[in-house]
Formats: C-alpha cells, sequence, structure tokens
C-alpha cells in the first residue's frame, strides 16, 4: 500500500503522516482545522478539501481523530469517508472510541471496502518513530494485507475479530488509570505518614509500581506535566470504558475511582496538561484534607 489518506492531524494524526512520507507513501490529509494541513504539506502531502476527497484513489485510509462523534463526522454523510472510498481500500481505524463506533463504522462502509480495527499504544515520540503498538481487530487476509503498512508505523499486535482492538485499548487504558490512581493515592499516603520523599521512591521501588514511579518521579516533583497525552482525552477514554463496563453490567470499583480523579483533574484546569498530571491533582487534594 502506497497510496495512503491520513484523516485526522491531531497530536497523533499528524506524525503518522509525516512517518509515511518519510517512508517514500504518497499521502493525501485532511483535517477540520485547515492550518494544521501546512506542515503535511510543506512535507509533500497532499491536502484535500473533504474525507470524502481524501479517501478517494487511496488504498489505505487512515483515522486518527479524538471520540466517536468524530469519527461519525469524517466517516459519513456525503463529504465522508464512505462517500469517496472506493472498493478494494481499506479504512484502518486507530482512534480510541468505542466498540459500538467502530460497529456502526463497519456497517456505513461501501460495499467492498473494509474496516480495520487498530488504535494504538504510545504517544508522539513512538509514532515519529514507527514505534507505536497497533492493536488490530479484523479478519486475518485483511490483517496480512495491511501489515506493511502497519509495520511502517509500529508492530502489530492481531488480537481477533473486528473490535478486538478497540477492546484491547480500553482494558489497556484502563490500566494506564487504575496505575496512576493507585502510584497518586500511595504517594499522598506516604507523604501524610511523614516518609521523606527519597524514602517514599525506595519503598514505592520494591512493589509492581517500581517503573511508573522511577517514570513520573520527574514530573512530580518538577510539576511540570507537558501533554503528550492530554488529560481530556484520557477522561474520555475513561469515559468509553465505563460506558463499556455499564452496558455489560460490570460494576468496575477501581475503574470508577479512576475515572473520578480524571474528571476532577480536568474539573480542576488540567485539561490540556499531560494525563499523569492526575498525580498532581491527587497530591493537591490530599494536601487539603490533611490539613483540615
Amino acid at each position: 500500500m502506497e497510496r495512503i489518506a491520513v484523516v485526522g492531524l491531531g497530536a497523533m494524526g499528524a506524525p503518522i503522516a509525516r512517518r509515511l512520507l518519510g517512508q517514500g507513501c504518497e499521502v493525501t490529509v485532511w483535517n477540520r482545522s485547515p492550518e494544521r494541513g501546512a506542515a503535511p504539506a510543506e512535507a509533500g502531502a497532499t491536502v484535500a478539501g473533504t474525507p470524502a476527497d481524501a479517501a478517494r484513489g487511496a488504498e489505505a485510509v487512515i483515522v486518527m481523530v479524538s471520540d466517536p462523534d468524530a469519527l461519525r463526522e469524517v466517516t459519513e454523510g456525503g463529504h465522508g469517508i464512505a462517500a469517496g472510498a472506493g472498493p478494494g481500500s481499506v479504512v484502518v481505524q486507530m482512534s480510541t472510541v468505542s466498540p459500538a463506533a467502530v460497529t456502526r463504522l463497519a456497517r456505513v462502509l461501501p460495499p467492498g471496502v473494509e474496516v480495520l480495527d487498530a488504535p494504538v499504544l504510545g504517544s508522539v515520540g513512538e509514532a515519529a518513530a514507527g514505534e507505536l503498538r497497533i492493536l488490530v481487530g479484523g479478519p486475518q487476509a485483511l490483517v496480512d494485507r495491511c501489515r506493511p503498512l502497519l509495520e511502517r508505523l509500529g508492530s502489530p499486535l492481531h488480537l481477533g475479530a473486528v473490535g478486538a482492538g478497540t477492546a484491547a485499548k480500553l482494558v489497556a487504558n484502563n490500566v494506564l488509570f487504575g496505575v496512576l490512581g493507585v502510584l497518586g493515592e500511595s504517594l499522598a499516603l506516604g507523604g501524610a505518614l511523614g516518609l521523606r520523599p527519597d524514602a517514599l521512591y525506595e519503598a514505592l521501588g520494591v512493589t509492581p509500581l517500581a517503573a511508573q514511579a522511577e517514570r513520573r518521579r520527574p514530573a512530580v516533583e518538577a510539576a511540570d506535566y507537558p501533554a503528550r497525552f492530554a488529560l481530556a482525552l484520557a477522561r474520555k477514554d475513561a469515559d468509553l470504558v465505563a460506558a463499556a463496563a455499564d452496558k455489560l453490567g460490570l460494576d468496575l470499583g477501581l475503574t470508577a475511582a479512576a475515572r473520578a480523579w480524571l474528571a476532577g483533574a480536568e474539573q480542576a484546569g488540567r485539561a490540556g496538561q499531560d494525563y499523569s498530571a492526575v498525580l498532581a491533582h491527587i497530591l493537591e487534594q490530599a494536601t487539603k484534607e490533611v490539613r483540615r
């Protein structure tokens, strides 16, 4: 696959487009905010007027947008991807959305156009370097056909039929949010009990949280959380996890708690920071409680 469209040029879509251009692909891009197409155009991409225009003639259309509503907007209607994609092409859905959104996408695509469910783990640096972990759902034959494209972007892991990729992404993000919540609460508890920071991190270093504690310590101590994965998007993903669990009748207490911490951090003005800024929010709330 050499003719690729990338729809959505946000934090992840833009480096994906640049990566494909650097790999020698013929890339067409579209974004709701046209100014985001300037940099890819300078690098050699063609800027389309609509998602449908981007999809016309493309062998694969990569979609990287913010949420299920955005996915519907760029895929459906007279200017959507479904209106432009031709037989034999594939829509590679890489956004973090709901299982229902992926099912709907597969249903609205015209005959002869397939969908690959392929959300990713990783952030901007991994996208630029082609080191994303790609959680793939789709028929084996389609996965095999798309593998050379996926391997330009990272390491694909085939998990099952369409929908399995999105399900796995929700599970993976749920783990990340839960780990941050437990780490934040553990830091708050250790501080409230009077442990010196060095002693606290030493203690965490012999627990299953060791790697995360070491990774997050510089940001916590510097109180600096530059966005790699915006907290507002993490809260959106936590909402998707909660909705999926609710639909299945699952009562997930830790999941609900992690979601509440993210929502609280967003309400406290940290939406544009990295999702790890939830640690700062947890510590701030703990300080207020201890002082009462």
